[in-house]
C-alpha cells in the first residue's frame, strides 16, 4: 500500500467540487485546481477548502484529476485539458465524477484515451461532503477504478462497481432519475393544485395518507429552486439514458424543461417557487 498521501486535482471547486476538496484537504490530501474563467465565488470557496490555484499545466502533476462540473460541461472540458494531458510526462489518473449517461461518458473516455491518461468512469451520489458526514459516495467503475480506491484512506467514501467502464454511469442516471424525477413530478402537481383551487385540499390529503411522501417533497423540494439550472443538462442526460424509443424519454426531457423553468422563475419573480413555499409552509 502507498501511504503517501496522493495529490488529487480537481476542477472546479463549485459546490461539490469544494466539499470534496476540503474533505481531502483535512486529511492531508495536496488538492489543485483551475480557477481559469472561474468567478470570485468559486475563488473563494477553492481557497476555503484549502484547495491550490495552478495553471493547467500542473495539474497534470497530481495522482488523480477529478473532473467536477455541470454534466453540460464535462465533455467540452476532457477536450480543453486533452492537449495538455496529452503534452504531459506524467500520466494522471483522469476520473470523470459528472451526472452525464453512459454514451456521454463514453464519448468523454474516447477524448481521454488519445492522452495516454488512465480514465475512471464515476458518479458521485450524495450532497457536498460536510464534516462528519458519510451521505456522500463516489461510485466508479472500470480497469482504473481501483486505483481510485486509494482515496478511501483520505477521507472519502469510494466504491467500486463491477461491470463496465460506464456502470457508475448507469448508477448515477438511474438514482438521479428516480429523486429528481420524483421532485419533478411531485412539485408540478402541487403547482397544478394550486392554479385548480385544491392546493389546501392536496396538503391535508397528502398529510393525512401520503405523510412520508410530503415529508421528503418539504425536504427536496426549496433546495431544488438553486439547483435546477444544472439539473436541465443532468435530465436530458436521463432522458437520453433511457433511450429515445422509449415513452419516458418524453417524461425525462419534459421534467429538464421543467427545470428550466424553475430556474427562471427563481432567478425572476419567483412565482411558481413562491407558490411551492406557500403550499409547503402553509
Amino acid at each position: 500500500m502507498n501511504s503517501m498521501p496522493p495529490t488529487v486535482a480537481i476542477v472546479a471547486p463549485g459546490s461539490m467540487g469544494a466539499g470534496v476538496g476540503r474533505r481531502l484537504t483535512e486529511n492531508g490530501v495536496t488538492v489543485l485546481t483551475s480557477l481559469s474563467g472561474r468567478s470570485e465565488a468559486s475563488a473563494t470557496r477553492a481557497r476555503e477548502a484549502g484547495m491550490l490555484a495552478v495553471g493547467d499545466a500542473q495539474l497534470t502533476e497530481a495522482d488523480f484529476l477529478l473532473s467536477i462540473v455541470p454534466p453540460g460541461e464535462a465533455l467540452a472540458l476532457a477536450r480543453w485539458l486533452a492537449p495538455t494531458l496529452r503534452a504531459a510526462n506524467k500520466k494522471t489518473v483522469y476520473v470523470d465524477c459528472n451526472a452525464v449517461n453512459p454514451a456521454t461518458m463514453t464519448e468523454i473516455a474516447a477524448v481521454i484515451a488519445t492522452t495516454g491518461c488512465p480514465f475512471v468512469g464515476a458518479g458521485i451520489i450524495g450532497p457536498p461532503p460536510k464534516p462528519g458526514s458519510k451521505n456522500t459516495k463516489i461510485y466508479a467503475s472500470g480497469p482504473a477504478a481501483h486505483d481510485l480506491a486509494r482515496l478511501n484512506d483520505h477521507g472519502l467514501i469510494v466504491r467500486l462497481l463491477e461491470g463496465p467502464l460506464t456502470a457508475a454511469s448507469a448508477l448515477k442516471m438511474s438514482y438521479a432519475g428516480i429523486t429528481k424525477g420524483f421532485t419533478a413530478l411531485g412539485t408540478a402537481m402541487m403547482l397544478a393544485a394550486t392554479r385548480g383551487g385544491s392546493a389546501a385540499a392536496l396538503k391535508a390529503e397528502l398529510e393525512e395518507s401520503q405523510q412520508p411522501l410530503l415529508a421528503w417533497l418539504t425536504r427536496q423540494t426549496p433546495g431544488m429552486y438553486a439547483k435546477a439550472y444544472r439539473w436541465v443538462a443532468e435530465l436530458d442526460e436521463i432522458a437520453g439514458f433511457v433511450g429515445e424509443d422509449q415513452a419516458e424519454h418524453a417524461m425525462f426531457s419534459a421534467a429538464a424543461r421543467f427545470y428550466e423553468r424553475m430556474a427562471e422563475d427563481f432567478d425572476g419573480e419567483k412565482n411558481e417557487t413562491g407558490a411551492l413555499d406557500k403550499f409547503l409552509k402553509g
